[in-house]
């Protein structure tokens, strides 16, 4: 038994020894360290979950040092990097608004390596704790394993609020908030059960949102400051497939208008400026006041012959919401022909100062166009951002803005070009953006073995109050309410 003892301190001794390695030991490397995912110089909300990170050199051995003006905190292992939560809250609680420096001493083939060192600003405005994602394979064919989920992105906690294997395996829309909260959101389970669940301060409403002038039930939609509204889409979408080149597939509208539900009175509310034959609408969003309605909108063209001609405007109608009333008067802000591009997904900065939307060269869903870039509208002075430093080579798109409008996220599909991961960046007071940073995770391997997209990731400052079972029961049992 001494032996045994005697040779695990010694084992314990060589780990520590092999950790901390002597100056005259270290080589200086004039290089960045190579690291996965990319957390390079970022701008990161004081409460965020560590940013976890693995060595892609070959390392055996590391010691990672995080150093502030008032704290600091040191980590070794093998390549994988994994902080301490209770240390690094502790640290950024501390150092909120400076600059963190970053070093990395890596032993690789035996030799013990220190890299150029990085930096991690901690911002002074935090980032909602809560966001919602739909988790599915990035695929046209798969739908037996479908589910919406909610994070903390404080830690990594993750419950499944939705499953489609417990709604007889049909469809699920994306989860979407009013206000950045988890009182106001809605989403669409399909099937023969299925209806627009809605959740206003927890109490749970399944919703037929379709009249008989309406092309479809509600689609892409977004909700009114007031939570008494939503603005929808009604759409008959087509999918398709490329024959050439390196497209995958192509989605597009061969019928689209628009529509107001009153969540209070039960009713549709119409208007035939935003319900023509031979305009495609879509994409609606509200003002950050409610006053106004921001949607896409494309002059109908031959389907699918002329689908690289479908190219749509971003314009608004006024809505008056005491009246319930659309405006009449439709303005273009962001002129497609002018543009010689596609926009579509605008969303208000809550504040009502920004507007995020994406372009792509042409269409409507721009999750499947590696060319799509954000853009970024100041609505005070119509200057338009191209976001160089937030865009990718890949498709950036599916973005929301959280409560303090500070930070957005965005669905990127950068680096494999398959997978849409959830990316932050940090606006600042000066409007400019930030390099963005990916969704840390406890596993910094985690994204190399999920085969998932988070697609329209949403931003939230509270939980949701349901689950799975929730809904569920809502599908199997509620009754569902029709709108007229």
């Amino acid at each position: 038994m001494k032996i045994k003892k005697y040779v695990t301190v010694a084992l314990l001794g060589l780990s520590l020894f092999s950790c901390t390695p002597r100056p005259e030991q270290i080589e200086l490397v004039n290089e960045p360290a190579p690291i996965y995912p990319d957390y390079r110089d970022v701008t990161i909300p004081y409460n965020i979950a560590p940013l976890n990170f693995m060595l892609t050199n070959e390392a055996t051995a590391y010691r990672v040092s995080v150093c502030g003006r008032k704290d600091s905190l040191v980590e070794t292992g093998d390549y994988k990097v994994c902080f301490s939560i209770k240390k690094w809250k502790r640290l950024l609680e501390a150092e909120k608004g400076e600059m963190l420096t970053v070093n990395v001493v890596a032993l690789v083939k035996g030799q013990w390596l220190q890299y150029a060192p990085f930096s991690w600003r901690i911002a002074p405005e935090a980032i909602d704790g809560y966001m919602s994602y739909r988790l599915i394979e990035p695929g046209y064919e798969v739908w037996n394993a479908l589910q919406l989920c909610e994070r903390n992105l404080e830690n990594f906690d993750e419950r499944v609020i939705a499953d489609n294997n417990l709604t007889e395996g049909n469809c699920m829309n994306c989860h979407i908030y009013g206000q950045q909260s988890g009182k106001l959101s809605f989403f669409h389970l399909r099937g023969k059960n299925g209806g627009t669940i809605l959740n206003r301060n927890g109490k749970l409403r399944k919703l037929v949102l379709k009249n008989d002038s309406m092309v479809s039930s509600a689609a892409y939609g977004d909700f009114h400051p007031s939570g008494r509204y939503g603005v929808f889409s009604s759409n008959s979408i087509i999918p398709a497939f490329h024959a050439l080149n390196n497209r995958r597939l192509e989605v597009f509208d061969t019928k689209s208008d628009l529509a107001v539900a009153d969540f209070d009175n039960n009713r549709m509310i119409t208007s035939s400026l935003v319900s023509r034959k031979d305009i495609l609408e879509t994409f609606p969003t509200f003002s950050a006041d409610g006053r106004f309605i921001y949607y896409c909108a494309a002059p109908m063209v031959v389907l699918p012959d002329s689908v690289k001609q479908l190219r749509y405007s971003l314009c608004r109608i006024g809505f008056d919401a005491e009246a319930g009333r659309w405006g009449n008067r439709i303005d273009t802000i962001w002129d497609a022909n002018k543009q010689a591009g596609s926009v579509c997904f605008p969303k208000v900065s809550p504040d009502g100062r920004y507007m995020l939307f994406t372009v792509a060269d042409y269409g409507t869903f721009p999750i499947w166009h590696q060319e799509t870039d954000l853009r970024l509208l100041d609505l005070q002075t119509g200057i338009i951002d191209a976001l160089k430093q937030v865009n990718s080579d890949r498709s950036d798109t599916y973005h929301s803005w959280a409560s303090g409008s500070r930070w957005f996220v965005f669905a990127s599909k950068r680096g494999d070009g398959q997978y849409g991961k959830p990316y932050f960046s940090y606006v600042d007071k000066q409007g400019n953006t930030h390099k963005p940073f990916v969704l840390p995770q406890k596993d910094p391997e985690y994204y190399d073995y999920t085969f998932k997209s988070y697609n329209i990731p949403e931003l939230s400052a509270t939980s949701l109050p349901f689950d799975a079972a929730t809904i569920k029961h809502a599908y199997q049992s509620m009754q569902a309410e029709v709108f007229k």
